[in-house]
């Protein structure tokens, strides 16, 4: 495999956040007369980003309340209970070992992101970490990761994008490289698979496995 760079989704791929997700759902809808979510509604929620994941539960009118009640409680409480997923540190050091440039891509914003990989111990494996509100763009959109890719000095040619949901595959569809999901998210292997994932593994110590063998 040519591979130069890969691009991690960060919710579901690299980190398990949805205890924290769920408790600011939880936090925001009773305050504007809504039943508290599920974790499961949530988990089927994320995904598209903030504000699209958030019309699951409000109303247009009443998005932006809800928007800023949400962002609020979730600055102040976004790592206290955020752990890496299984074979997320190792194979990020071992990429960035052999010489592969890591990216997050995701459409978390972006600033969060930047903290919750810090205080995880992986942005020094990582040469960009790419999300909500640093550009226009969200996945799947191709602007979004040609954005990514000028930015690191690469190609497609030489790209691929691990996530977890269909916006990830379709973000590498329509990027122009493939992507290897897991199932450690919100999607099961027959969606992806019906979505056009390349591969779909069980966790990233599965596909950690495979692609090392193949770079």
């Amino acid at each position: 495999m040519n591979l130069r760079t890969v691009f991690f989704d960060l919710d579901g791929t690299l980190i398990d956040h949805f205890s924290a997700i769920h408790r600011s759902y939880s936090h925001t809808l009773p305050q504007l007369g809504l039943p508290a979510p599920t974790l499961g509604q949530v988990r089927k929620a994320v995904g598209g980003g903030l504000e699209q994941a958030m019309l699951n539960f409000v109303s247009s009118e009443q998005l932006p309340e809800a928007l800023r009640i949400y962002r609020s409680y979730f600055d102040r409480t976004m790592l206290d209970d955020v752990v890496l997923l299984p074979g997320s540190r190792e194979l990020l050091e071992e990429l960035h070992r052999r010489g592969v440039t890591c990216a997050v891509l995701t459409n978390k914003l972006g600033d969060p992101s930047r903290s919750l990989c810090q205080h995880l111990g992986v942005t020094e494996f990582l040469q960009g970490i790419f999300g909500a509100k640093d550009t226009p763009w969200l996945k799947p959109d191709p602007a979004f990761s040609d954005h990514a890719l000028r930015t690191l000095g690469h190609d497609s040619s030489t790209a691929l994008l691990v996530g977890d949901s269909p916006f990830d595959v379709q973000a590498g569809i329509n990027g122009g490289f493939p992507c290897w999901a897991v199932t450690t998210g919100t999607h099961t292997q027959e969606e992806l698979v019906a979505v056009g994932a390349s591969r779909v593994y069980p966790d990233l110590l599965a596909l950690g496995s495979a692609l090392l063998a193949e770079c």
